[in-house]
């Protein structure tokens, strides 16, 4: 595991939980005080769940990490990437290029072209890439995507999603990286990157975006709040608002679909229960309460499937949930959005 901070407990408890078929062999952070709060977290998880906890070697810097590797002083087949979002290129293609499968936390990167090239260097060593895209897995999104894959909407014409967060300067201040242009991004490729990554999973293909982006509140580079005009290929017409400004927590993580034969909104914290749900050809009732989830955080649920489906990819060559041929289209859509903002004009993706 490289990278030990904020989302990391979330990957340990993933690779303690899978433990039969995968083992832990090191972690890396050029923090002292991550790697050693990673470490313990992982010792005192795996001692909770009576799992057998057996020696990580530790490392303080990614080039000491590869050598071990080189060296064959260590043997990893699979490198998960949670560093800074602006680091996931260049440390993707140096472990593809040693022949090491990657897993990389959001956004896959910050510029379609660095994407593009991570999945060359990944294609030509014959290793798998995969961009964590846990919300794929929440029961609300998966039951959403079926009645509209199953044309339950009738003709959507409208499709609505906001992301009303709570990030205080306090967040941005904790680590210098944050809220930059070069290694994090703003709300829409941080934060808003889950959401938009449903637009083309869940409704399809997007045409083209019109965004305005603004600081509206946060001493960052990047922005703290944005709103997407969009148009889907297939027609469909569609919003987003994203801020990082809500006062005093989180308010809203939400997918609202309007259809002439359903319509129905997926809310909560973070996309996590049906708010609004009638269709006019639903056959058998179904029972929402056993759809609808309560989340500690906005993260869901979402990690341990997802390494569960990466094992499966790796060792019994099943269908992975997202690889990095999925993942670029959220970049592509954010990438529109920011060129967008900056030039004032709407932008055609191809």
């Amino acid at each position: 595991l490289l990278g030990c901070g904020r989302i990391s407990k979330n990957h340990l408890k993933s690779l303690a939980d899978n433990n039969d078929r995968c083992e832990l062999v090191a972690l890396c952070d050029n923090s002292h005080e991550n790697i050693q709060s990673a470490y313990m977290f992982y010792k005192d998880y795996c001692n909770l769940k009576n799992i057998q906890f057996n020696k990580i070697l530790l490392f303080s810097n990614y080039e000491k990490l590869l050598n071990a590797h080189i060296n064959e002083k260590l043997n990893l087949d699979l490198l998960s990437i949670a560093t800074p979002s602006g680091l996931h290129y260049q440390q993707t293609i140096a472990a593809a290029s040693h022949k090491i499968n990657v897993c990389t936390e959001k956004p896959m990167a910050l510029k379609v072209e660095e994407a593009e090239e991570m999945i060359r260097v990944c294609n030509k060593n014959n290793v798998k890439l995969f961009e964590v895209k846990q919300n794929r897995l929440n029961p609300t999104l998966k039951l959403l995507r079926s009645k509209v894959k199953n044309n339950h909407f009738g003709q959507i014409a409208i499709v609505n999603l906001n992301l009303f967060w709570h990030r205080p300067q306090t967040y941005y201040d904790n680590d210098a990286w944050r809220g930059t242009i070069n290694l994090d991004g703003g709300a829409l490729m941080n934060q808003g990157i889950h959401y938009v990554d449903l637009l083309d999973w869940i409704i399809g293909p997007v045409e083209s975006v019109f965004a305005h982006t603004a600081k509206i509140s946060r001493d960052i580079e990047a922005e703290d709040s944005c709103v997407l005009n969009i148009k889907w290929r297939n027609g469909i017409l569609g919003t987003m608002a994203v801020t990082m400004v809500t006062y005093p927590n989180n308010l809203e993580g939400s997918i609202t679909i309007i259809g002439d034969k359903g319509t129905a909104k997926v809310g909560g914290k973070a996309l996590n229960k049906f708010e609004y749900y009638f269709f006019d050809n639903e056959q058998n009732e179904i029972d929402l309460d056993s759809i609808n989830y309560q989340i500690k955080e906005v993260y869901g649920n979402g990690h341990n499937e997802y390494y569960s489906n990466m094992l499966d990819v790796l060792l019994e060559n099943a269908k992975p949930i997202c690889t990095g041929k999925d993942g670029i289209e959220s970049l592509k859509i954010i990438n529109a959005a920011y060129l967008s903002s900056k030039s004032g004009n709407n932008i055609f993706i191809k």
